[in-house]
């Protein structure tokens, strides 16, 4: 069973409005429309101020191991961001970050993983992004896909959930003009080790996120401080930042992010949920390239006469350029000679025959 379905502008969730006691009271009243979400000026300027440089520098793959809240080993998460290419639905070729993350584990010894695909501009707009989750249930397996794409001025959201043999398929679009501050799964990634590179959080900045169920919502990050972690016998300090999807309909999640100083991602928690990500082995930690001034070298004079190699030089120099000059003269010279002679010999005056 599918169904495609095509949402307004006020919402990028294509699911029938709900009737709850708030509209009965209105009796036959037109119900309210409901504003737009709208990221607020604080993230929208955050993402204003993110430079291409800084985001190369933040180009690395790391892989965290999932682990149960017993220690026990459950799988494993990887995390690529690199440099990419992208075309769009006219056929021109861009340049963006791409960020390539998947992960395979157990869920109550049941198989699970999630892979995400997604192709970013500059700034974090998400151009295309391809997301899957699967749960193999003994009884009822699931699967859950969400594709983004960038279609002229509007972003289109196909959202598929599989149980069993059902799929259900919708269809939504969003007006590009209303996902300013819009942060996809893939650009969470990236903006996190921007935070951790600054080591600053946007104050009070309120970002779009999508919920579980593919419907737009805010998304807040905060900072809650440091700590000193120990991996491999080596110690690091580690940059908090607690990011919560406020759902409109469910509750809000969060997820609690370790970062070091170069965006590495040291540990993930979901908060309520058994188990974390957390590395084995401490990375080389990359630091700021600092650019050093030019040297200035002091300008002294050159006492070629004390010095007898320069001497030396200067006088073999000075002889060779004399027996140039009185070469080039002889030439000349020479050379001047035998044009007069031409010269005579083409005006000599001839003598013509008339018999």
């Amino acid at each position: 069973m599918s169904s495609k379905v095509q949402s307004t502008e006020s919402a990028i969730s294509s699911s029938p409005a709900h009737i709850g006691p708030r509209a009965k009271d209105h009796g036959a009243s037109a119900p309210e429309s409901v504003p737009p979400l709208e990221a607020n000026a604080e993230a929208l300027q955050f993402l204003e101020s993110l430079r291409q440089e800084e985001l190369q520098m933040l180009f690395f793959s790391e892989t965290l191991a999932m682990v149960s809240n017993t220690g026990e080993p459950q799988g494993e998460l990887t995390i690529d961001v690199h440099t990419g290419k992208h075309k769009d639905d006219t056929g021109a070729l861009s340049n963006g970050p791409l960020v390539h993350a998947f992960s395979r584990g157990l869920v109550d010894k049941m198989p699970c993983g999630n892979s995400l695909l997604g192709y970013l501009s500059w700034n974090l707009e998400t151009m295309e992004q391809h997301s899957q989750e699967f749960i193999k249930f003994h009884i009822l397996p699931m699967e859950r896909k969400i594709n983004l794409l960038k279609q002229e001025n509007q972003l289109a959201m196909t959202r598929s959930i599989k149980e069993g043999k059902e799929v259900k398929t919708q269809v939504t679009f969003l007006p590009w003009r209303l996902t300013a501050g819009f942060i996809s799964e893939s650009a969470n990634l990236l903006l996190l080790r921007v935070m951790a590179w600054r080591r600053r959080v946007p104050s009070d900045a309120r970002f779009l996120a999508l919920d579980t169920e593919g419907k737009l919502c805010y998304s807040t990050y905060h900072a809650l401080g440091s700590q000193t972690i120990q991996v491999d016998h080596q110690e690091a300090e580690a940059f908090i930042v607690e990011q919560t999807v406020h759902s409109e309909e469910g509750v809000p999640m969060s997820c609690q992010y370790f970062l070091l100083s170069d965006g590495h991602l040291a540990k993930r928690v979901q908060v309520g949920s058994p188990g974390c990500c957390m590395i084995t082995k401490m990375p080389i930690l990359r630091e700021e390239d600092e650019i050093e001034p030019p040297p200035v070298f002091e300008k002294k004079p050159l006492m070629w006469e004390e010095d007898m190699e320069l001497y030396s030089r200067f006088l073999d120099r000075k002889i060779r350029t004399r027996r140039h000059r009185q070469v080039k003269e002889r030439s000349e010279l020479v050379r001047g000679k035998q044009e007069s002679k031409l010269e005579v010999r083409f005006y000599r005056p001839h003598s013509y025959s008339l018999g």
